[in-house]
């Protein structure tokens, strides 16, 4: 209507221009409205509830309540604990605050986890994580706008996504790689990205370690480690084609010599990355790898905050960081180690094995992310998308759409919720 009104009187100088927009009762479209009236009256927060789905693993479902009668939804990692922090150390100091105030609140919550003798890492950080995630739904319903609006805007609509397969039913067998890889394409969803597990293939090859060289802590491959992996890996390059593409897991099982060996032997496939080559404590290890391969690394998942990610940034000892958003620190946390790693030209990916909660949040910080890649699915529940509803599909051609609604433009499925709550757990409704 602004706009309308100018493009009728171009000639107009801002007071009347004003005068005549404000004639028209429009200055404030509804969702400035209530964008306004938010400001003049400030809500607060009155609840902070969690609740545990058994899903592909254990879901932490929050949802944070204001005296306005608007509310966010979020979702924290899996981990022990993780509930028992969010109501009884989180939800405490939280309690009466302007759920508006997000940055302000999540750094609040580190501070007072740390200070009852916590840390800003492990539980604490992931308590912190999901209601952040909560808050900034509920932002985005106060302000009737995505949630990747209040990010800065975004980048793009759509996110792309990366299917991560489980290791075939037999390892050694070429002909169940490639069942594994035709189930997996031929998935309606549509994915054009996949991820499959290396570091499975010795384990599942030699379950008891009674072949020589194997032992169950170590971090060494055998030459007959190798070539298993590589053959599996050639195989799969088969079956997808020269031209999709395909990661190759590590969970870092390995040491330095022996993942830049792997590497080095994995090159032909021409992997999009190799993730978590070596365990990820050490970021100058790290770094050694990825200076001798010619495969991209990409790390991170089990890292928190900016200073949890800073070394491995600064030592440009990867090419992409893999975050955990739901786990490392929520949306803005994540927004600001992409936007450092993005100095050093390093991309970013997210990791993920939470629900479809979670995945939606991150999805909304993936869309305003400059640098931002691809983001994983793991889904190990045949239910996964049925845990909240939307207006469109979850997933289409392999890609989640972000929506013009507010907040993350879902909301949850009481019914199917309930029938997977975890042991001991009481729906919140």
């Amino acid at each position: 209507m602004l706009t309308k009104v100018a493009e009728q009187k171009p000639w107009m100088n801002r007071r009347q221009f004003l005068l005549a927009a404000g004639a028209t009762g429009c200055v404030f479209a509804p969702p400035y409205e209530r964008a306004a009236a938010a400001a003049r009256k400030k809500i607060k927060i009155t609840d902070v509830k969690c609740v545990v789905v058994r899903g592909t693993w254990d879901w932490n479902l929050i949802k944070v309540e204001t005296d306005s009668g608007l509310y966010g939804l979020g979702e924290a990692s899996f981990g022990a604990g993780v509930k028992s922090t969010i109501l009884n150390q989180m939800k405490p100091v939280l309690m009466g605050e302007d759920p508006l105030n997000v940055d302000k609140l999540y750094t609040k919550m580190l501070v007072h986890g740390a200070g009852t003798g916590g840390d800003i890492a492990g539980a604490t950080a992931t308590a912190a994580s999901g209601i952040e995630i909560a808050l900034w739904d509920l932002c985005g319903r106060v302000l009737d706008t995505p949630v990747c609006n209040l990010l800065g805007g975004r980048f793009r609509d759509r996110i792309r996504f990366y299917r991560t397969t489980p290791y075939a039913p037999n390892v050694e067998d070429m002909g169940s790689w490639r069942e594994l890889v035709a189930k997996h394409r031929s998935d309606k969803r549509g994915w054009t990205a996949f991820k499959f597990q290396c570091d499975w293939i010795p384990l599942r090859a030699d379950p008891e370690d009674k072949e020589p060289g194997h032992e169950v802590y170590a971090r060494n491959l055998t030459n007959k480690d190798y070539d298993r992996i590589v053959r599996a890996m050639q195989t799969v390059r088969e079956e997808l084609g020269p031209l999709a593409d395909m990661a190759c897991e590590c969970h870092w099982r390995f040491d330095v010599s022996d993942a830049i060996r792997l590497g080095r032997e994995l090159e032909s496939v021409k992997p999009m990355w190799l993730e978590d080559p070596v365990p990820p404590e050490n970021p100058e290890a790290m770094q050694r790898v990825s200076r001798a391969i010619n495969i991209p690394i990409c790390t991170g998942e089990n890292l928190y905050g900016r200073q949890g990610f800073r070394e491995l940034i600064v030592r440009q000892a990867c090419s992409g960081v893999h975050i955990d958003v739901p786990k490392s620190g929520g949306l803005l946390e994540s927004k600001k180690i992409s936007d450092f790693a993005e100095m050093y030209d390093i991309w970013t990916a997210f990791h993920n094995l939470s629900g479809p909660v979670a995945t939606a949040a991150s999805c909304h910080a993936a869309a305003a992310m400059r640098n931002f890649r691809v983001h994983e699915f793991c889904e190990r529940v045949d239910w996964w998308e049925d845990v909240v509803v939307r207006d469109t599909p979850y997933f289409k051609n392999g890609y989640f759409t972000i929506e013009d609604k507010p907040g993350y433009g879902i909301e949850l499925n009481p019914d199917v919720v309930k029938a997977h709550l975890a042991l001991g757990e009481t729906w919140w409704g």
